[in-house]
Order: C-alpha cells, then sequence, then structure tokens
C-alpha cells in the first residue's frame, strides 16, 4: 500500500489505521508535522519525506520503493474496504495481462458511487476475454491497484501532468505496452474528500492537464479540440490554457503517438454517451 499525501493530518489519522499493512507513506513537503506524527503514533507505517510536493510523482517513489508484486494507492482521505486488497491480489494473480485493477469507488457517509466508477463500469469497450472486467482507459489512482512491474516499466506517473487527469498518459502508456487495465466490481475502495474549495481552481487544472495529456499522446487534432474547449470554458478554462502553455515544451520533448487501435479506443470512449 502506498499512501501519498500533503498537509492532511486529520484525515491520516482516520485513514491509517483503516489500511491492511505494509504501508508506505510519502509525504508531499507537508507543513503540518505530518512525518513527525505518523513516525511517532504508526511506527509501523515507513514514512518517507520527499520534502516538497512532487504532486502524483510521489507515488512512484512509492511504488519504487515496494517490495510487492502488486502497489494498492490511496489518499490521506481514501482507504480499502475489508478483504478488498486480497480479492484484487487473486484477480490479478488469475489474470497475469491485468496492469491496472480499477476498484469500485464508494464516496462520503453515503457511499454513492464514484462518477469515474459509474463510467468504468458501463465502459463501451466491453471485456476482453483475458480481463475480468470491462477494459477501461483511465483510473482514479485511489481506487487502483496496479502490477508493480508494469506501473514502473511504463513510467509510472509523470511530472507534466501533476493532478487531475494524471490516469490519462499512464493508462494509454500501458495499453500500447499490450497491458490490460479493467474495473472490477467486487474490490471496493471508500473515499471521503474534504470540501471543495475555489472550484475555479480544479477547473483550471483539470483544463490545464487536458491540453498537455492531449499534447503528449494523442493527435493534433485532439490538442486543438481541448484547447477550445479550454478557451470556452470561461475564467478557470483561460486560466488553465495559460498555464498549459507555459508547461508545452516539456509536454511536446516526451510527445509521441500511440498505436492505432489504443487511439481508436481513446476516441471511443470519448463519443457522447461513452
Amino acid at each position: 500500500m502506498v499512501v501519498t499525501g500533503r498537509d492532511r493530518l486529520r484525515a491520516l489519522t482516520r485513514s491509517l489505521p483503516l489500511h491492511p499493512r505494509p504501508v508506505i507513506l510519502v509525504d508531499n513537503g507537508s507543513a503540518d508535522g505530518t512525518a513527525r506524527f505518523v513516525r511517532r503514533h504508526f511506527p509501523d507505517v515507513h514514512v518517507t519525506e520527499a520534502g516538497r510536493d512532487l504532486g502524483t510523482t510521489a507515488r512512484d517513489i512509492g511504488a519504487q520503493m515496494a517490495g510487492t508484486p502488486y502497489v494498492a494507492f490511496a489518499d490521506e482521505d481514501s482507504w480499502w474496504a475489508a478483504g478488498a486488497l486480497e480479492r484484487a491480489a487473486d484477480v490479478l494473480d488469475a489474470h497475469p495481462r491485468l496492469a491496472v485493477l480499477c476498484a469500485r469507488v464508494l464516496v462520503g457517509r453515503d457511499q454513492r458511487l464514484d462518477a469515474a466508477s459509474e463510467r468504468m463500469r458501463r465502459s463501451p469497450l466491453g471485456v476482453e476475454p483475458d480481463l475480468p472486467g470491462p477494459s477501461v482507459l483511465e483510473f482514479p489512482a485511489y481506487g487502483a491497484v496496479v502490477r508493480r512491474e508494469a506501473f514502473l516499466d511504463a513510467g509510472g506517473f509523470d511530472d507534466v501532468i501533476l493532478a487531475s487527469g494524471e490516469d490519462e498518459r499512464l493508462a494509454v502508456d500501458l495499453a500500447a505496452k499490450g497491458w490490460g487495465l479493467a474495473y472490477v466490481d467486487d474490490v471496493v475502495a471508500h473515499h471521503h474528500p474534504a470540501p471543495a474549495g475555489d472550484p475555479r481552481d480544479g477547473q483550471a487544472r483539470a483544463a490545464r492537464n487536458a491540453v498537455l495529456a492531449a499534447v503528449l499522446r494523442r493527435p493534433w487534432r485532439v490538442v486543438a479540440r481541448r484547447s477550445f474547449e479550454a478557451l470556452r470554458g470561461g475564467s478557470a478554462g483561460r486560466s488553465g490554457l495559460r498555464t498549459a502553455l507555459r508547461d508545452l515544451p516539456r509536454a511536446l520533448a516526451g510527445r509521441r503517438a500511440l498505436p492505432a487501435p489504443v487511439e481508436r479506443a481513446r476516441r471511443r470512449l470519448e463519443r457522447p454517451g461513452g
């Protein structure tokens, strides 16, 4: 289990007791004493301090440190249901092409189905014969168990797409290498997010990342479409696009085309109703 977080000590004190061991906590430069507190009160948790906010790439550090064939991810405000990781390991054992197992994520005290889980459950990509559920090309990391070898071979998460939509580039790269990603309804994770702050911040970040993810792997027409959508997204969308333009050189440096079948699958997911 790899947990990442920054300045969310109160949430961690609730979630850490619920995680099956072993647990690696990668602290993303917290200023609230997280690392010191966890070392004192949860001595069985291995804490490593990134020293600064690495975003989602902190998960890469945890996966590199893990000595297990499979790695489950969690955020400060998420945890796995009892028995879920044992079930996930059995599924991964039985399906050697499966690189990412995407769980059914239940949100909040009322345990409503996460929107991403709902999309994955009805994925138009169908169920491949050697996979345990609908094929997907997205996953919320706090509800994912990865095959460590495949995750690291695909480069893990990257420092271009830091958060919000960070899974798109990794998902298509795994698929390009022949790995499978699938939604498995009977593996359950819980997510209790804190009340959102200014929604414009999240909208700007999502717009930025959508454009940069397209620059990294998608045809230029997709880059153009997402840029236009950002422009039409009000002040938040335009802010996200400006940020994307600043980081464009790094995305261009890592750009490469997807295999045609993966690009077709990604387009199918983006069709209305897909």
